[in-house]
């Protein structure tokens, strides 16, 4: 395949092009996983493949449960299906809290004070309810834990891995916390290689075609499991090679229309670029310096990224502004304009290209 097939490809794959999900929770359930570090660009990526989406029907999606926004991996946060999230955690945490125990010691934080914290919160929590952040760490506070120099979101990571916190609704502006156990039910556990076959299956039939490094980096197993995870599934796969590697996919072509919006602006942190190690199907190396890492929302235009973009506040509308990698023509700026439109129509208000 060619990095043209393999870009095709993953915008089907992806719904970025074809048919798009029915609801929050289907498109979050299709990934495994979906980046949410970033609050608002995480809602976006849900919404760009959801039909007839908006921001509050996503946020609504995390306030009734449907999905659950915590950290299961890589150390960072996600937005996962509810059902997916007791099988997650203990199959992709583990390695995470390998790699924390060296900040662990430099902070001061160990089982015991874990521990502690855990029947602190439980005890506060238990029946209900929820605390924003600077409420958890005030309580830290006045039980004599410090929170400060990042002692406080280590110990809030910390215990949302080992599945006793999740997030909750939003207060107003302010993110709370919420017992996982009162926030979903509980499930019967999950054999690894059982867990592994599922998440292996979902990475490639929403990501592919890919390679297990990506899928390594994706969900920050081992090298070892993700050759185990590919292994249990390839039946289930369709196998390809590009540039010399062999890579993976869903057997079937993307089912209905492979029509769609030829240009989208995309969040930061994005599915399309986040999830692998090699991302040059999707932007030139050449300008990849220019995406900052992985935290710039980007402008694709039929399946390339052509340049970044930000978003500012008007009186009556929010303007995008881009910073383009190399002057658009005039057919990829209609294009570009009515993906600001999309935007716009999203949010719930008038949405202007600058």
């Amino acid at each position: 395949m060619t990095a043209h097939d393999i870009g095709r490809k993953r915008l089907y794959n992806q719904h970025l092009r074809g048919n798009s999900f029915s609801s929050p929770a289907e498109a979050v359930r299709h990934f495994g996983a979906v980046q949410a570090q970033d609050y608002r660009g995480g809602l976006w990526a849900v919404g760009l493949r959801t039909r007839g989406a908006d921001e509050p029907m996503i946020e609504q999606a995390l306030a009734d449960r449907s999905i659950v926004r915590t950290w299961p991996m890589r150390g960072t946060l996600h937005m996962v299906a509810a059902e997916d999230v007791r099988w997650m955690l203990p199959l992709l945490t583990p390695r995470v809290h390998t790699k924390a125990s060296g900040r662990h010691r430099q902070l001061g934080l160990g089982p015991s004070l874990f521990a502690r914290c855990r029947t602190l919160f439980e005890k506060e929590l238990r029946g209900g309810g929820l605390l924003t952040r600077d409420e958890m760490y005030a309580l830290l506070q006045s039980a004599g834990v410090s929170p400060a120099g990042q002692r406080g979101i280590h110990i809030l990571g910390q215990l949302a891995r080992d599945g006793i916190l999740c997030f909750g609704p939003r207060r107003g502006k302010q993110h709370t916390f919420v017992l996982l156990d009162e926030w979903i039910p509980q499930a019967k556990a999950r054999p690894h290689d059982e867990s592994l076959a599922d998440l292996a299956l979902r990475y490639f039939a929403s990501h592919g075609p890919a390679t297990v490094q990506d899928f390594a980096w994706w969900s920050g197993l081992s090298a070892a499991d993700a050759r185990r995870g590919v292994e249990s599934t390839e039946r289930q796969l369709a196998r390809g090679s590009a540039n010399g590697q062999d890579c993976w996919g869903p057997v079937d072509e993307p089912s209905g229309s492979t029509r769609g919006p030829a240009a989208v602006l995309l969040p930061p942190f994005d599915e399309l670029l986040v999830a692998y190690k090699d991302r040059s199907p999707a932007v030139d190396p050449a300008h990849a310096r220019h995406l900052h890492s992985l935290l710039s929302p980007t402008i694709l235009v039929k399946g390339r990224i052509v340049g970044t973009w930000t978003k500012t506040q008007g009186r009556e509308r929010v303007f995008i502004v881009p910073c383009f990698f190399d002057r658009p023509s005039a057919g990829e700026k209609r294009l570009i304009e009515a993906a600001v439109h999309r935007y716009g129509t999203y949010l719930g208000t008038a949405a202007e290209l600058k």
